[in-house]
């Protein structure tokens, strides 16, 4: 019978095994919780977002896998060396677990980091981490580049991965624009998405799909699991993380052509006259975009974005205040944009006008100047009038003519974007005004105050 025998340890080897032993139980110790708690920590569910970037501000939005508190951290530099702000706010179930965070005084003419991350708001456990960017306007007179259009995965043709997905959003990135416009139809919840759509070519395009999609929307989450289903695409995610968006809406993220007395469903109309479909509809659309929201009036769309000294942005909203009769186009007494909106914008013109002949393009825009605004369009003539001194001539609005505002050099035209009669804007898409500066845009030819109304389709020769 053969006895082994245990040798002495020596002490350097007592030493060694010491540590080794300490250093797997700290392994152990540490792995274990971590992993069992991997599932703990809050995930970004579908990217991150920002829009309105305004001035020296902006605002960041996320959306998480479940109730979240969201971090925002902002910096000139992708290290995140220097901190320029910081923000946090709750994602609830009641918003559908999104956040949007509104960042102030930011460097102009920057390019600006933003990093999200979402912790766990009972544990505070860290979760998930992005980063993405936006550009801020600057303050002196530079070119500026923009993309604007509108109509996503609009009669049923989603994502196809084998052709690339939304390969649009790929391209637009690749041309690094300043900011993007969506000019609404960011969604066609009045559409499905079937598994597959046949080409002329005798080709299938194969969607991915969701049950979201499967039906007409008409409840609060298949509108939101509308706005989830583009969140899908990569080439959107990458976009939407590296580009600032200006959100519109048009009529698909509600039904085909809707007005806010004609399009209800089933359930009808709340005890104010609002259609309980339009309201779902406007709810997701706020939850989902990264729009900044004004206290004046809640759910209002229509707002303008004072983009450096050479560049106002007109965000106007064709449906909210139609006159149901609009569609019909056989009543000339119907409206498109409602008086408080058309009474705004005039103002809000008139303020353009006034800075431009006073040469003073660094005074910022006032931007409150379209909030809580309940004026005529006469009232606002009249104190236009008023505050110019005597100098241009500020003709008197009347009735319902086209209004202009000159200076003897150049002029301002109200009337076509801004006349609410049907003649006024006959088979046009009104979704932007731009007002540029006397330096041409990068690919832009423009004048010191010109307004742009455009069709659907290519953009006229020179613009």
């Amino acid at each position: 019978m053969t006895r082994r025998t245990r040798s002495a340890l020596t002490r350097r080897q007592l030493l060694i095994r010491s540590a080794s032993l300490v250093t797997l139980a700290g392994t152990s110790s540490l792995a274990k919780p971590y992993l069992s708690r991997a599932a703990d920590r809050p995930q970004i569910a579908g990217g991150i977002q920002s829009g309105d970037v305004d001035g020296d501000r902006a605002i960041v939005w996320a959306r998480a896998d479940r109730a979240a508190r969201m971090r925002l951290e902002c910096s000139t530099s992708d290290s995140f060396k220097t901190i320029l702000c910081a923000a946090f706010g709750d994602a609830v179930p009641d918003r559908d677990f999104t956040a949007k965070l509104p960042v102030e005084n930011l460097p102009g003419g920057q390019e600006i980091f933003y990093r999200v991350q979402f912790d766990d708001i009972a544990s505070n456990l860290a979760g998930e981490t992005r980063i993405g960017r936006f550009r801020t306007p600057s303050r002196t007179r530079k070119s500026i580049r923009f993309l604007w259009s509108g109509d996503t995965a609009g009669q049923g043709w989603g994502i196809d991965p084998a052709r690339g997905g939304y390969r649009t959003y790929r391209t637009m990135l690749e041309n690094r624009p300043d900011f993007f416009i969506h000019s609404g139809d960011h969604i066609y919840a009045d559409c499905t998405i079937p598994a597959e759509q046949g080409l002329p070519s005798g080709e299938i395009w194969r969607n991915i799909t969701t049950e979201a999609k499967s039906a007409v929307a008409h409840t609060l989450q298949q509108f939101r699991g509308n706005y989830q289903y583009n969140m899908l695409d990569e080439n959107f995610r990458a976009f939407h993380a590296q580009v600032a968006m200006l959100a519109q809406w048009d009529d698909h993220e509600v039904t085909d052509d809707w007005s806010p007395r004609g399009s209800v469903d089933a359930d009808g109309y709340d005890d104010n006259g609002t259609s309980r479909l339009v309201s779902r509809a406007r709810r997701a659309f706020f939850e989902y975009m990264p729009i900044r929201e004004t206290r004046a009036q809640a759910g209002r769309i229509y707002r303008r974005i004072f983009y450096g000294p050479l560049l106002d942005i007109f965000l106007i909203d064709m449906r909210s205040y139609r006159d149901s009769t609009w569609n019909k186009g056989d009543d000339r007494d119907s409206f498109i944009l409602g008086a408080t909106q058309l009474a705004c914008l005039a103002e809000a013109r008139v303020d353009v006008f006034e800075r431009d002949l006073e040469g003073d393009r660094s005074r910022p825009a006032d931007r409150h100047r379209l909030d809580g605004c309940d004026r005529t369009w006469r009232r606002t003539a009249c104190a236009a009038r008023a505050r110019n001194r005597g100098s241009p001539v500020f003709p008197q609005a009347r009735g319902r003519r086209q209004r202009r505002v000159a200076d003897g050099r150049h002029a301002l035209h109200i009337g076509a974007l801004l006349r609410s009669e049907p003649c006024g804007l006959p088979g046009f898409r009104a979704v932007l005004g731009v007002r540029f500066g006397t330096t041409a845009c990068r690919h832009l030819v423009a004048g010191a105050a010109r307004q742009h109304v455009w069709p659907p389709g290519d953009v006229p020769e020179g613009v």
